[in-house]
Parts: C-alpha cells; sequence; structure tokens
C-alpha cells in the first residue's frame, strides 16, 4: 500500500471567533489540507489528525461502516468504545437524547475544560449512535479537543468523529506525525501534521451520571483529578454538597465494568512497546514478599537477564533530578545505555509529553528492554503511571 501523506497544517492559522463552532483559517495551505482530510472522511474513510492529548484515528461516529474502519486499521477488539469528538455543544446535541437533563457538575466541567482533554459520558442515542461506537453500552464518551486542528477538521466534516489514538492497538500512542508514519504509515492515506501534542497522554474520562452525584475518574489524563475538585469547589454554590471525585482502581473497583467497559484504556493491555518494560519502583509500599534490590546490583546483573546480543542496548526513562535519575549509570562491557529524559519531579506534566515519546523513540533507537522510573501518582503523574503499569512486563523494587 502507498505510504500515508502528510498534509502540513499550521495550529497558530485557526481561530474559533464565536461559540458556533465554524473555524476560521488564514493559511490557505492548512485549509487544503483540511478540506482533503474532511472530504476523505466523508466518504467513509480514516484520517490521522492532531489533538492536544496524542493523535487520533479519526472516521464518522455516525456511520458504522466508516467507523468499523478503525477498528480494521488499528486491530481494536471490537468490545472496546471509542470516543466521539465534536466542535461546538451544538454538535453534542447530536448524540445525547433531547430529553437529558444535563447534571449541574457536567456544566461546571464542560465550562472549565472543554475544550481540551476531558472526556465525559452522555446517555447515548441509540437511533443515532451506532452500537459499534458504545461497543453495545448504553453511554457514549464524548469530547470537544482544544487543539486548533483537530477542532477544525470535525467542524468541516460537519460530523462528530470518532478518533482513538492512532497506533496498532495495544502499542505506544503517537504524540508526533512521524509516530504515526512509522506504525501506521502503510494502512492510512492522511496524516495532519499539526506538530507535537503538549499533553501527551490521553484524555481524562468522567462519569457523572451516577445516582450519588459523584463524579468517577475511568480514566486518568491531562485534566488531573485535583484540577476537577478545584473546579468543583470553586462552582458549587456554598452551601451546597461538592460531589466526591472518584478514581478508579484507587478509590473504588467494579468488576462488571472491567469487564464491559464504557470507554476505552480500561480492560486491554494498553501502550506496549515491542520489547520488555519494567517498572522501577521507589517509592510505592513494597508488597511483603517481593525482593528489594539496590540499584547498583541491579544493574550489574541486568545483561545476564535480559540475555540479549552484543552490543545489548538498555533504554532508560528516568527522571532528571531524582536519585535514581541522578545515579551514574555503571561503564558495563557490552552494554550501550540509552537515556530518555522524564523531566524534573516537580512537574508531571512534562513526564506525561515524554513518556509515549520516549517509549517509541527508544523501541526505535533498537533497545533491547526499556526501564522507567515510578513517579508520584499526584496531578499528571497519576496519568502517567495509569500508563506505566499497563505497558509494563514487570514491577522491580529499587533502593538507591
Amino acid at each position: 500500500m502507498t505510504p500515508a501523506q502528510i498534509l502540513t497544517c499550521d495550529p497558530t492559522s485557526v481561530s474559533f471567533p464565536n461559540s458556533s463552532g465554524q473555524p476560521e483559517i488564514s493559511s490557505q495551505q492548512t485549509l487544503q489540507s483540511l478540506q482533503t482530510a474532511a472530504s476523505h472522511l466523508k466518504s467513509r474513510h480514516t484520517v490521522v489528525f492532531p489533538t492536544e492529548t496524542v493523535y487520533g484515528l479519526g472516521a464518522l461516529a455516525l456511520d458504522s461502516t466508516a467507523s468499523a474502519r478503525i477498528f480494521a486499521t488499528k486491530g481494536r477488539p471490537a468490545d472496546n468504545p471509542l470516543i466521539a469528538h465534536v466542535s461546538s455543544l451544538q454538535m453534542l446535541q447530536r448524540l445525547i437524547p433531547n430529553d437529558f437533563t444535563m447534571p449541574h457538575s457536567y456544566h461546571i466541567l464542560m465550562k472549565r475544560f472543554w475544550p481540551g482533554g476531558l472526556t465525559l459520558l452522555f446517555p447515548s442515542n441509540p437511533s443515532i449512535v451506532p452500537p459499534i461506537i458504545t461497543a453495545g453500552q448504553p453511554t457514549v464518551a464524548v469530547r470537544m479537543p482544544s487543539h486548533p486542528i483537530a477542532r477544525a477538521l470535525i467542524a468541516l466534516a460537519d460530523a462528530p468523529i470518532a478518533a482513538p489514538s492512532a497506533n496498532s492497538s495495544g502499542k505506544p500512542s503517537p504524540t508526533t506525525a512521524e509516530h504515526v508514519l512509522s506504525d501506521l504509515g502503510s494502512r492510512v492515506s492522511y496524516i495532519l501534521d499539526g506538530g507535537p501534542c503538549n499533553v501527551g497522554v490521553e484524555s481524562t474520562v468522567v462519569d457523572g451520571l451516577n445516582e450519588d452525584g459523584n463524579i468517577r475518574v475511568l480514566r486518568p489524563g491531562g485534566v488531573t483529578v485535583e484540577k476537577i475538585e478545584q473546579a468543583l469547589r470553586e462552582e458549587i454554590p456554598d452551601g451546597q454538597p461538592v460531589p466526591r471525585v472518584l478514581v478508579h482502581r484507587r478509590d473504588y473497583s467494579d468488576e462488571v465494568l472491567e469487564t464491559s467497559p464504557t470507554t476505552p484504556g480500561m480492560k486491554y493491555r494498553h501502550y506496549s512497546p515491542s520489547v520488555p518494560v519494567t517498572l522501577l519502583m521507589t517509592s510505592s509500599p513494597r508488597t511483603n514478599g517481593l525482593v528489594i534490590h539496590d540499584i547498583e546490583s541491579y544493574l550489574n546483573a541486568l545483561p545476564s537477564a535480559i540475555n540479549a546480543p552484543s552490543p545489548m542496548r538498555i533504554g532508560v526513562m528516568f527522571l532528571i533530578d531524582s536519585r535514581l535519575g541522578t545515579y551514574p549509570l555503571p561503564p558495563l562491557e557490552g552494554v550501550e545505555w540509552h537515556r530518555h529524559e522524564l523531566g524534573p519531579e516537580s512537574d508531571p506534566s512534562v513526564t506525561a509529553r515524554r513518556l509515549f515519546d520516549g517509549l517509541l523513540t527508544l523501541e526505535k533507537e533498537g533497545v533491547h528492554a526499556i526501564l522507567i522510573e515510578e513517579v508520584e501518582d499526584v496531578k499528571e503523574g497519576l496519568a502517567v503511571m495509569n500508563r506505566v503499569q499497563k505497558a509494563a512486563t514487570q514491577s522491580v523494587w529499587i533502593t538507591v
């Protein structure tokens, strides 16, 4: 198959001057790229486009034939639902029942985080939204991306666009057009190149449809739990109860939901490169019975544990200023260290932005194994650890 054509776009040339969701595009080249991509979408084909989170593989959400191409292109399981992306609140109304009353918490969250990296669950209108999008669930996941190219493409297509990450199912999500080209380049026709994604992990998915009024975070992302909690505290009038924000698998469990997920990223192993990934735990409570390794002996024993040909290439993804990150890697015979910095301990948003890029970069450099340092699971670090724990083949407790 012919390799995908890269269509260059300038995000700074796109603006949205009013609430209609209709873009103004000052660059003729960007307009032509978007028109080409929108026409391809309307022909029931897929298009790759940038969002602020990761690059997405898009198709018409309300056309089951078009959406089926997403599953075929990615090799995605049919019971893994998709997120529908809209360009305006008016477009959102096309997806949900006319008699749905929006929770007050949703008004707050949309006011604060739309457009942006927040996905909300809504009751699905089954007469409009095909079951291939919802995996047969009664809800549909919807977000309004803030990336100008993504939002403009949706507006020009004049239809909600279903778009999971633009990668082979189970692999790390792409944050540049080059990542997509290396993975899906022979399976798609067009890739809109809008530059690197500035968040770097997928959207936060929230379910606020519960009778108790609480907010359940089904998948942590760039819109942090702390930001959601702050928005609710600031917007709920004094004297009224503030919904609790509960994180799946941290604050509660739901076996039924994990078996039949309402949103992506809950059931299957994800984010894994083609080489084994080891999570180096440095601060989490240690499970009884597991061996605690000191870093020196652990690194020295790696060559025999990995058992790869010389030169053995080992990728390391460490924070730049942690005790582990500042530990000098030993000069081992026949070993090449390939380092990809995760940023400072104090700013997990940098780690989120560098995570998938690091996994894909190290994989491209031909490493035989990857070591990733644990980060504190607060703010964007919660999303980072959610992805790393799903990518890792094993976890090892380390002392430095």
